[in-house]
C-alpha cells in the first residue's frame, strides 16, 4: 500500500519506492491540497537498471509516473503539467513524442520539454529522459 498522510498535505510514497524516500530524503511526490507534485522519475526497472533502448526507456519513465500517481489517488488524466528532460532532445523528440501518445490522452497537459547535459549521475547506461508532472485532483482526502 502507498503511504499517504490522512490529510491533504503531505509526502506520496509507493511501498516500492519507500528506499528512495528514506536513503535520499527525496518524496516521490507531494500531496499539497488538491495538487499531487511529483518528483522527477526516470525511465528505469524498480531495481533501478536503465535500458539500452531509448523507447523502452520512455515507457518505463511514465509508467514510473503512473506508480507514483497512483499511490496519491491520481492518475494521467490529472496531470496538467508535464516537464520533460532529455539528453539528447532533437534526436528523441519523435520517439518520445510517440511514446507520450500511448500515455497523455486528452485534455491534453501543458508540457515543456528541455535539453540538458546529463541525467541519473553515474547511471549506466545514461538516462535519456527524466519527467517530472503536476497533477490536479477536484476531490481532497
Amino acid at each position: 500500500m502507498a503511504h499517504l498522510m490522512q490529510c491533504s498535505s503531505g509526502p506520496v510514497i509507493p511501498e516500492e519506492l519507500t528506499h528512495v524516500y528514506q536513503q535520499w530524503h527525496i518524496a516521490p511526490a507531494v500531496r499539497a491540497g488538491n495538487l499531487v507534485i511529483c518528483s522527477g522519475v526516470l525511465g528505469q526497472q524498480l531495481d533501478g537498471t536503465i535500458a539500452d533502448n531509448p523507447t523502452t526507456q520512455f515507457t518505463l519513465a511514465f509508467e514510473n509516473l503512473q506508480r507514483v500517481l497512483a499511490a496519491a489517488g491520481a492518475d494521467l488524466t490529472h496531470v496538467v503539467e508535464l516537464v520533460t528532460f532529455h539528453t539528447d532532445l532533437e534526436g528523441d523528440l519523435e520517439s518520445f513524442s510517440a511514446v507520450k501518445e500511448r500515455f497523455i490522452r486528452e485534455p491534453y497537459p501543458a508540457w515543456t520539454a528541455l535539453g540538458v547535459a546529463q541525467l541519473g549521475a553515474g547511471l549506466t547506461p545514461t538516462p535519456r529522459v527524466e519527467m517530472k508532472a503536476t497533477a490536479y485532483l477536484t476531490d481532497t482526502v
